[in-house]
């Protein structure tokens, strides 16, 4: 599969041979569970001692004829904690088991259950899907739905050397030539929530915007796209939300992709 590779105008300056996985099967459901398992999520979980921290032990004794036993009361077998006593009369009240009050939740999340995992054979097979699908303009129609037609744009965007040096207003001017009506989903725009949830700490909204994908020995900074080293890529800058995300490397992050997965 071949690829061509722009200058600062937009026009194609040679055809490059793109590595083999930029043309592989996409597994949408390997990548999904990728994206899935490496969410970035804070795991969470109660206090491991909450509801057992009361002074009394919070056990009752069910033998006969014994000190200090809930037998012959009438009363069901719950743990309980002594309030106060009498001689051998006492209070209790239930204690620790989820149905008692300040009694223990049930079944919380636990910590150690959001420690997942993905093995190496899946983990590459969503790299390689997430990266063949940006170089497939059927899975970019499908992800923006928004967009009725694609314009006639060869897919995967390659840039040269030159496009590092770009200043914003200048970078932006080359997407408006190379992407035409997708400009607008490919450069990141922040606006204001409607409904409630302007109220609850979640007042804007932003749309994620183009990736650009750079070699291990590169710089850029933009304002407007998400910036990715070739070595650090993974399928969640690639999919989260869905496969087919508007991406652009640069010549050298297409040889560095090449020496990362063989």
């Amino acid at each position: 599969m071949k690829a061509s590779v722009l200058n600062l105008d937009g026009i194609k300056v040679k055809e490059i041979e793109l590595p083999d996985f930029f043309s592989a099967p996409i597994r949408e459901d390997i990548v999904q569970k990728y994206v899935e398992v490496y969410k970035d999520m804070q795991p969470y979980a109660p206090f491991y001692l909450a509801g057992k921290q009361a002074s009394a032990s919070g056990k009752i004794r069910h033998a006969r004829r014994k000190w200090k036993t809930a037998y012959g009361r009438g009363i069901s077998r719950v743990p309980r904690k002594i309030m106060w006593r009498r001689g051998t009369q006492f209070y209790w009240i239930g204690a620790t088991i989820s149905g008692a009050r300040k009694g223990r939740r049930s079944h919380p999340p636990r910590v150690e259950r959001a420690d997942k995992r993905i093995n190496k054979n899946e983990a590459r097979i969503a790299l390689i899907s997430s990266i063949s699908a940006t170089a497939n303009p059927k899975s970019v129609m499908k992800k923006y739905i928004s967009i009725k037609e694609i314009p006639k744009i060869n897919f995967p965007l390659i840039a040269g050397k030159d496009v590092l040096k770009l200043k914003t207003k200048e970078f932006h001017s080359l997407m408006k030539k190379l992407l035409n009506d997708l400009f607008n989903i490919a450069i990141q725009h922040k606006s204001i929530r409607s409904g409630k949830g302007k109220m609850r700490n979640r007042r804007y909204r932003k749309n994620a915007g183009m990736l650009f994908v750079i070699g291990d020995n590169e710089k850029f900074g933009m304002q407007g796209i998400d910036i990715v080293n070739a070595k650090e890529l993974t399928p969640t800058h690639l999919a989260s939300g869905g496969v087919g995300r508007i991406t652009m490397y640069t010549e050298e992050a297409i040889k560095n992709l090449g020496d990362r997965i063989k």
